[in-house]
């Protein structure tokens, strides 16, 4: 009976030891937490920022192929009244 209140107590004072956490075990996690925020804050920015500039860029490549496409439609409808007025110029 004593052995067993013994190997209770001591498994009791292993458990509540492992339970403290002292000053110096926070200073230290937050200084690891604070690193790897340090770590990996520029990688973060950096790629968030590549991100919107290539949402940028491809909205813009967008507008400049709906602008191409316009610009055929407009030069094949000034070469069809250039004909015409060619045409009609003529005719009179």
């Amino acid at each position: 009976m004593q052995d067993r209140d013994e190997l209770l107590n001591e498994v009791d004072e292993v458990l509540n030891e492992k339970k403290r956490l002292d000053f110096k075990y926070l200073v230290f996690m937050l200084l690891i937490i604070s690193f790897i925020s340090l770590a990996l804050f520029p990688k973060i920015y950096i790629q968030q920022r590549i991100y919107f500039k290539s949402r940028d860029i491809s909205k813009l490549k967008g507008e400049y192929d709906t602008l191409v496409e316009e610009n055929k439609l407009i030069n094949a409808s000034v070469e069809s009244i250039r004909y015409k007025n060619q045409i009609l110029d003529t005719l009179f």
